[in-house]
Order: C-alpha cells, then sequence, then structure tokens
C-alpha cells in the first residue's frame, strides 16, 4: 500500500511517498480503507524533530493520526458489524496511508449524508473542542479569549462558545483570520501579533480580562494571555504551535485564584475519542456546528500540506485526500 514517510528528521521536502506491507486487525482491532487524513500543525512539529522528549519517534516512520475511511476487515473479538461502516478514528500513528488499523472502542460512525472531509477535519479537532468546552462551564455572558480563533479547533470554540452564549474575543495573526473569527461570531477581534494586545483583550473584557482562556498558542502568546486573564478565571494551556507550552507560574496562577488545565484536557483514551467524536459528528450533520476546510491535498502532496500548514498560509483545517 502507499504511504507517506518521514525519512528524516527536516523540513517538508523529508516526506516521501512509498510503500509498506498491508497492516492485518489483531484481536479488538478493524483494518481501515483511509478515504482521508487530516494534517495537525504538530505532525509538522514532530517531522522537524520537535519534542523527542516527548514523543517516541524516530525516522523512517509514517506521520498522522486522525483519519476517516471504511472498515474492510475485523479481527478477533471485534462485531463483525462494523465491516463495511464509514469510520472516524484516532491511530497511534501511521495516518498518511492508505489502510490502517485502529482499535474498534475507538470507531465512531460516520453520519448518513456527512461528507469524508468534513469527518476527517472533525475527527481530532470535535473532541478536543467538546471536551474543552465541558470543562470549561461556561456561563452565559461570560467573556471567552479563542486564540488561535482561526484554527481547525479555534473555529469549533468560537461556534460552540457563541452557543452557549457566551462572548467571544477571538485572536489570530493578520486581518483576513480576524475578519473570519468575526463572521464566525466572535464579538472582538485582536491580533496577537501587534504590539498590546493583551492589554486589548483585558479591555474588551470590561477592564477585567476574560473569565475563560482557551490558549492553542502556548510559548510567549500563552503567557501573554494568562497575563490577561481574569483572577478567578479559568486557563486552558493546550497548544504548542510556538514551540512551547506557555511558562504559568503554580504560584502566581494559585494567588491569582486561576485554575490552569494542560494538555491532559486533549488527550483521550480510545473509548473516550468515540463517544467526543461521536457527539460532534451528530452536531455536524444537523448543521449546529461547522467546520471549515481551508485546503485538500493528495497523498502524493503531503510535502505542500505540510509546508502550507507551517507558512500559517491555512484557515481551518488541512487534509490529505487519499481516495
Amino acid at each position: 500500500m502507499r504511504v507517506v514517510w518521514v525519512t528524516r528528521f527536516g523540513g517538508p521536502e523529508v516526506l516521501a511517498v512509498g510503500e509498506a506491507p498491508d497492516p492485518v486487525a489483531g484481536a479488538g482491532e478493524v483494518v481501515i480503507e483511509v478515504a482521508v487524513a487530516d494534517v495537525l500543525f504538530l505532525d509538522t512539529q514532530l517531522r522537524s524533530g520537535w519534542g523527542r522528549e516527548y514523543f517516541d519517534l524516530e525516522p523512517p516512520y509514517v506521520p498522522g493520526s486522525g483519519v476517516v475511511g471504511r472498515v474492510i476487515a475485523t479481527g478477533q473479538g471485534v462485531d463483525p458489524g462494523w465491516a463495511g461502516r464509514d469510520v472516524v478514528a484516532i491511530v497511534a500513528a501511521g495516518g498518511y496511508a492508505e489502510r490502517v488499523v485502529a482499535r474498534a472502542e475507538g470507531l465512531a460512525r460516520v453520519p448518513d449524508g456527512l461528507g469524508m472531509p468534513t469527518a476527517a477535519a472533525l475527527v481530532q479537532t470535535g473532541p478536543a473542542a467538546l471536551s474543552l468546552l465541558d470543562a470549561a462551564h461556561l456561563q452565559r455572558g461570560e467573556w471567552v479569549l479563542v486564540m488561535p480563533a482561526a484554527g481547525g479547533l479555534g473555529i469549533l470554540l468560537v461556534q460552540l462558545a457563541r452557543r452557549a452564549g457566551a462572548r467571544v474575543i477571538a485572536a489570530a495573526g493578520g486581518q483576513p483570520k480576524l475578519q473570519f473569527a468575526r463572521d464566525l461570531g466572535a464579538e472582538t477581534v485582536v491580533d496577537y501579533a501587534a504590539e498590546g494586545w493583551a492589554e486589548r483583550v483585558r479591555d474588551a473584557a470590561g477592564g477585567a480580562g476574560p473569565a475563560v482562556v482557551f490558549d492553542g498558542v502556548g510559548g510567549r502568546v500563552g503567557l501573554a494571555a494568562f497575563e490577561a486573564a481574569a483572577d478567578g478565571s479559568r486557563f486552558f494551556a493546550y497548544g504548542v504551535p510556538a514551540g512551547a507550552f506557555a511558562a504559568i507560574d503554580p504560584a502566581q496562577a494559585a494567588g491569582r485564584g486561576i485554575k490552569v488545565t494542560g494538555i491532559e484536557q486533549v488527550q483521550f483514551t480510545p473509548a473516550q475519542v468515540a463517544r467526543l467524536a461521536g457527539r460532534v459528528l451528530a452536531e455536524a450533520a444537523t448543521g449546529r456546528i461547522r467546520p471549515v476546510i481551508g485546503r485538500t491535498f493528495s497523498l502524493e502532496a503531503a510535502a505542500d500540506a505540510h509546508a502550507a500548514v507551517e507558512g500559517r498560509a491555512v484557515v481551518g483545517r488541512t487534509l490529505l485526500v487519499v481516495r
């Protein structure tokens, strides 16, 4: 079968299409014929060699983790009724491939009428968005900061927070992305590449700062968002596009009464993935939530997909169409 290999750590040019043996379903597993795979910013970071202290990856390896496709084989102990169903799944590795093995307990069925690309755009960001919203316990009228608001996860958070009755401040880089966030329903937009942006966030939220912060950026941007957050707020620090998580001092957070939740809020067991993905796919099927697909690429153009993601050239999700 065709796969994309990370041949060595480096830039997008280290991605190469090659061959790998067809996978075989073991006990509790299924084989999925992949239709669409999603591309995360994290995929590009890992390919570059970042995060080796967190992720046990050495080239050559096949990147990618979120897929949508059809179950073509079931292993021992798996309900044979899964065969022939269109599903989403998160795999440990190897999503940039024509076929993958996934745990049956982590599957969620794609609802009738929902396109494969739409399902793929939700397979990872959808569960994360629901988990964050569930944990935030948003109250109607609360100010919420979402950043980056024009990324795949941020787009969903803006929509879900607005549906919950929150007042959304969207932070992103550049006017096109800010206008996009405003069109999604953000009440205030702020460019976090501009000087003094954190003060504008605090002022927009009535001077006290937002009651909830969804930090999908990290680094110095995330730390500035923490400074702008209201005392007693809920701060979710799960993003590393800036190269590291926001370096928040636990003592300072405790002194201000800020509850800080880290990446654990968006890390799931297979069963949790199935439950959360099922919820978000049902929402999408009824039109209550809308993912945005920025660009699609063929499997052979995976290097171009990575270059586009790294260059922050895409608003919304980037996908690889496998078949």
